[in-house]
């Protein structure tokens, strides 16, 4: 035994480049040639073994996977049969490989029985994908045990890998490519074969998009399809097929017959349940699921005024009636490298791999047809010479060898003359054996000239494409186009009232900062309750499609959806649960902010009198943290006001008036703003907006004191200001 040292970096690397490559080429990614996975070709040609044709009768499942398992593919039995259940399903590949008699799984997303209850056998298409297996069409090799062989790669006398599409994860790549079409990608192929400069442009008039197996509507951008196929990388947008079917009395209900693909029914009715519960679709007053082999989801709309494009629409957006399928061609050449590969480059890979399926069976044909012609050779010999052959015969030991010196027979030409049956020895059969050679004759001149002739290869392999496309064409159930194309939607402006359920709400926040949202707007603020030693701060009418926006100490604004606040019953939650609040940091004002109604502007302004204008829509915040608006640098910000108005009354905490034009205010996004007012000690108190037309008014005890006569205190921004005038409150506020 020899012991080596090894890095342990170097080991793992190597290991696991091992098992990478492992996974790559012998699980994940599909072959180009003939668009299956070892998995997929394995079981497909352990069906055949067992004779498991079309027209034979069906297996159990466990019986094909117990063979696969234990001949090909050394791999848990659970992998196995769920790829040959899928393989099986017709709402998952576009040509099915496996007719399957049991259950095996619906659309809804339930799982297929045990294997032991259900039953398979292949399909016509299967058949189609290995004819030629018995003809020489590809290598073989021996399984992981070496007992048996198994194909490289199938003849593929059909473009499987776009038909049927594929999917897979491996370590570092992924592949996902779409179902198409069968007969728009044969016509594809042979458009290729006619004109090998063809262009991948000229190649989409043919191929126009995936056509996949639960239909649906295709609403891509064309130019993105054109880019996809050109790289090989990209999406498609899908969405559910719908039209509106009229009731009595003007009523409608919207239905819907296709869904996009891979997108599982009961997960879909139950997500629109629940946002139907969490009042997410306000237009829809209820759904139905009425489906039976065929799909049929109803709609009911809450009132016969309601838009059909509108409310399929914010169903579309919350949904997923609207999908995007991936495009990712990364498949294994015949070369056995992984990589990704444009249409054309998939296209001309299965057409230089049927050229070379078609070369190999020509010669295995020429093979057997000399063979056979050298026999039928012998045996018009032995006719010629029928009463020496039959001495030779009965008279010698060993007739081979003089036969063949004799007549210049070879062995294997004397040894079917010695196998020939005496009924065959007549005249009758004579005739027969010339017609038979010179029909092969015939034959071997034809295969002859076609190894020779490239456009008869090429025309032998249109006359095949042709057979496949006329066996699906787009009359048959499998070969019509299912998935329709459209052109992109446009931009449809669904009303908030569409995505959340519109209603009135009073927002309450007490001194102590609890915030509730109580339904109505007859709520007069005398009715509400607080807790003992807590009082009202915050009292505003709202609606449930309204944002909370949060102002603090630090600059921020922190953005609460009002329909998600809690409702009228306790005292409601602390601010602090419902945002991330620093230990330092504290509420320093509220505000309600409409989407749907005019835009505001707004002052912010921090205690040492600097500030600037924003706009309200600006201080919504995206995230739980909030948004940084106002850079206080250690000092705190103290207010934020509406700015109705044209002049801003500024007032210190040094008991200095100051006014000037709200024009002199720079409008920012964020930062620390520029000088309001000049303070020699303090800082800023407070601010008002307010037209100075209407005069400057504050409250006093009770009552409310209007200035007019503002002249003394008019002046520039940045500037100190005078004494209020008599009367003004002694706490500097208004």
């Amino acid at each position: 035994m020899t012991v080596r040292d090894v890095e342990l970096k170097k080991a793992l690397g190597d290991r696991y480049l091992s098992y990478a490559l492992s996974t790559i080429m012998q699980r994940s990614l599909p072959d180009v040639r003939d668009g299956l996975k070892p998995v997929h070709r394995r079981l497909l040609y352990a069906m055949r073994e067992l004779k498991l044709d079309p027209k034979s009768g069906y297996k159990k499942c466990a019986r094909v996977v117990g063979d696969v398992m234990g001949k090909f593919h050394p791999h848990g039995e659970a992998a196995i049969y769920d790829a040959m259940v899928r393989l099986a399903q017709d709402f998952a590949v576009r040509l099915p490989l496996v007719d399957g008699q049991g259950n095996f799984g619906n659309i809804d997303g339930d799982s297929a029985a045990a294997m032991r209850y259900t039953e398979a056998r292949l399909t016509a298409a299967a058949e189609a994908l290995m004819e030629g297996l018995d003809q020489n069409a590809v290598d073989f090799k021996k399984t992981y045990d070496g007992e048996n062989e198994e194909p490289v790669v199938m003849p593929a006398a059909l473009p499987n890998l776009l038909v049927n599409g594929a999917t897979g994860i491996a370590v570092g790549m992924a592949t996902s490519i779409p179902p198409h079409n069968l007969s728009e990608v044969c016509e594809g192929v042979m458009a290729l074969i006619r004109n090998p400069e063809v262009s991948i442009k000229e190649l989409i008039r043919l191929i126009p998009a995936p056509d996949f197996p639960t239909g649906g509507v295709l609403v891509e951008d064309p130019e993105n399809i054109r880019k996809a196929y050109e790289t090989g990388r990209g999406s498609f947008r899908l969405r559910a097929k719908w039209e509106v079917e009229k009731l009595e009395f003007g009523q409608f209900q919207i239905v819907v017959t296709e869904i996009p693909y891979f997108v599982q029914k009961a997960k879909l009715v139950e997500k629109i349940a629940d946002l139907l519960s969490d009042k997410k679709l306000p237009l829809l007053a209820d759904m139905r699921d009425e489906s039976t082999d065929q799909i049929r989801l109803i709609f009911e709309p809450k009132s016969r005024t309601v838009d059909p494009t509108v409310l399929m629409e914010s169903l579309f957006r919350h949904t997923d009636l609207d999908t995007r399928i991936p495009l990712n061609m990364n498949v294994v050449d015949g070369k056995g490298i992984p990589g990704v590969k444009n249409l054309k480059e998939v296209l001309e890979a299965f057409y230089e791999h049927r050229l070379h399926v078609l070369e190999r069976t020509t010669r295995f044909r020429l093979e057997k047809i000399d063979h056979r012609l050298t026999v039928l050779e012998g045996y018009l010999i032995a006719y010629l010479n029928l009463d020496e052959v039959i001495r030779l015969i009965r008279e010698e030991d060993n007739p081979i060898p003089l036969m063949q010196a004799k007549w210049n027979l070879t062995e294997i030409q004397a040894e079917a003359i010695l196998n020939m049956r005496l009924r065959s020895l007549r005249k009758l059969e004579e005739i027969e054996i010339r017609q038979e050679h010179e029909t092969l004759s015939q034959e071997k001149n034809a295969l002859l000239k076609l190894l020779e002739t490239p456009s008869l290869q090429q025309d032998k392999v249109i006359q095949d494409l042709e057979c496949i496309k006329a066996e699906y064409n787009k009359k048959t159930a499998l070969g019509r186009r299912r998935t329709l194309m459209e052109s992109p939607p446009q931009d449809i402006i669904v009303p908030i009232e569409a995505i959340v359920e519109r209603e009135d709400v009073t927002v309450v926040c007490s001194q102590k900062g609890w915030v509730r949202a109580l339904k109505g707007h007859s709520i007069s603020p005398q009715e509400i309750k607080y807790k003992d030693g807590d009082g009202q701060q915050f009292v505003q009418k709202a609606e449930t499609t309204d944002k909370l926006l949060v102002f603090t100490t630090l600059g921020r604004f922190y953005t609460l959806s009002i329909d998600k606040l809690p409702g009228g019953r306790g005292h409601g939650d602390p601010l602090r649960l419902l945002v991330d609040l620093a230990p330092n940091e504290n509420v320093v004002d509220l505000m309600i902010h409409s989407p749907q109604k005019e835009d505001v502007k707004i002052l912010v302004a921090s205690a040492d009198g600097r500030g600037f204008m924003t706009s309200r829509a600006a201080l919504v915040a995206q995230t739980r943290g909030g948004k940084q608006i106002l850079n206080v640098e250690g000092t705190k910000a103290v207010l934020c006001r509406e700015i109705r108005g044209d002049h801003l009354a500024l007032i210190g905490q040094n008991r200095k008036l100051l006014i000037f034009k709200i024009d002199e205010i720079p409008e920012m996004t964020r930062g620390k703003g520029v000088i309001l007012q000049r303070y020699k000690d303090g800082g800023l108190s407070d601010a008002k907006v307010f037209s100075l037309s209407e005069g400057l008014s504050w409250k006093s005890g009770d009552k409310t004191r209007v200035e007019t006569n503002l002249l003394s205190w008019l002046g520039k921004r940045g500037q100190g200001g005078k004494l209020p005038p008599a009367g003004f409150p002694r706490t500097n506020r208004f």
